[in-house]
């Protein structure tokens, strides 16, 4: 089955629901193994897989040292957008996903409940991995982020 130029996939059946298609995360994750390309979460995306957001965003964005690029599957559009290898290089699992969220909602837009959320993945991420993206991370992002840490 076609779901975008040069991107075809093997539906799954189910007896009660049809014909399954996989998540998006996969087909990006796909795209970007076929393109041989790096991707990252970025925008509102970031936001909802920390889990700051309850909304499901249709439209998934992700950083990408590729060409930029839009994939549209059913309703929902994967999103490319090309970034600098500095974006990208960023080894925390949680803390490039708080930097990205942090340059969308921005710093001074934070509330108490989203504080204290960052405040908690901050304390399960790698150490080492949060001081190499500390350094490369915004100016303003690294102070609040510092900060909060302490």
């Amino acid at each position: 089955m076609r779901i975008g130029h040069g991107i075809h996939i093997i539906p799954k059946k189910d007896p009660v629901f049809g014909v399954l298609m996989p998540a998006l995360e996969d087909i990006a994750q796909a795209i970007a193994k076929k393109d041989k390309v790096r991707i990252k979460p970025a925008g509102a995306y970031a936001l909802h897989r920390l889990g700051l957001t309850t909304q499901v965003p249709t439209k998934l964005v992700y950083l990408t040292d590729g060409p930029p690029r839009q994939v549209k599957v059913g309703k929902s559009v994967i999103k490319f957008k090309t970034t600098t290898p500095k974006k990208l290089s960023m080894k925390g699992a949680y803390s490039s996903l708080i930097i990205q969220a942090l340059e969308e909602i921005g710093i001074d837009n934070i509330n108490p409940v989203t504080r204290q959320k960052f405040k908690e993945l901050l304390s399960l991420e790698n150490g080492k991995a949060l001081m190499e993206d500390l350094k490369i991370c915004p100016v303003k992002i690294n102070d609040y982020l510092v900060k909060l840490i302490r």
